[in-house]
């Protein structure tokens, strides 16, 4: 296991399935992500300091309780289902969680210290973007993009779903460095991996390698339904989702600049895929897809 590769609850805290914070690991400041998970009945209160949230329901509906106003997220059956109702809530706040029948919620933050309104973000108004072609196709969920929700300190959160045997975060590209074309920004992909008719719980891949020889990263990682992966510098991507199990990532980012923006820099062994993609044409397992 390396340490920027976290499996499926070895991070676990109580009803926290998944627990990183900002500031709690070393080398990792910005971004944080957990997963609430709730029994039919159950409900869970923490207090949002120093960070802005989104809850985003991976299973499940729930209520979210936030400065006396209860919001309902109508949530899905799971990830490959379609968007879900997210909500933010901005730093400071208190929060609750409480869900009828149960489920699973994840919770991605970013450090603020400004504080913005509470939003309460559809799912028939999150924006659906179809990406790359041929067996690069993904279909990206942007409820919390630059350009989609800019209502906030500095968080950057999306959805990304990958059919089974597409390659996705391809090219591999960077955010690591400040410059008039790039923004440096930390980055969570927490993963879940469809399981296929026949029992096969599914898998995928995900690479991280070194863009700064003073800053090595090399994560080259088997990811399963529930794992984590840091990426605090580097090229990320490939990420390949195995035949037969669509891929799903939820990812989180934030930085230190205090202009929120997703600029990125390509691989320059691979930057020369984009031309490929309007020939190739889009994955038709994703026509009609949300």
């Amino acid at each position: 296991m390396s340490e920027l590769h976290l499996p499926a609850g070895t991070t676990a805290e109580g009803p926290w399935d998944t627990v990183v914070r900002p500031g709690e690991r070393e080398g990792w400041v910005h971004t944080g992500l957990q997963v609430l998970v709730l029994a039919a009945g159950g409900s869970e209160s923490w207090t949002a300091d120093g960070v802005e949230a989104m809850i985003v329901p991976l299973s499940g509906a729930c209520a979210v309780e936030v400065d006396g106003a209860v919001h309902d997220l109508r949530g899905r059956t799971d990830v490959f289902a379609g968007p879900t109702d997210v909500l933010y809530v901005p730093v400071g706040e208190s929060i609750t969680v409480s869900s009828a029948q149960g489920g699973r919620f994840a919770v991605a933050t970013a450090r603020a210290g400004n504080r913005h309104p509470v939003a309460l973000i559809r799912a028939e108004d999150i924006p659906v973007e179809i990406r790359g072609g041929g067996n690069m196709t993904r279909m990206v969920r942007n409820f919390g993009t630059v350009g989609s929700f800019d209502d906030c300190d500095s968080l950057i959160a999306c959805e990304v779903v990958t059919p089974g045997g597409n390659w996705s975060s391809y090219p591999a590209h960077k955010h690591d460095e400040t410059t008039s074309q790039e923004s440096e920004l930390e980055e969570i992909y927490y993963y879940e991996i469809q399981s296929s008719p026949e029992g096969g719980p599914g898998f995928g891949l995900h690479q991280t390698s070194s863009s700064d020889p003073s800053r090595p990263v090399d994560t080259l990682a088997e990811v399963r339904a529930g794992d984590v992966v840091l990426v605090p510098s580097g090229w990320h991507g490939p990420c390949a989702a195995a035949p037969g199990h669509d891929m799903y990532y939820l990812n989180v980012m934030a930085g230190p600049e205090p202009q929120r923006a997703w600029n990125i820099t390509d691989h320059p062994e691979q930057t020369w895929v984009r031309g490929t993609w309007d020939s190739a044409g889009p994955d038709p397992r994703l026509s009609g897809r949300s």
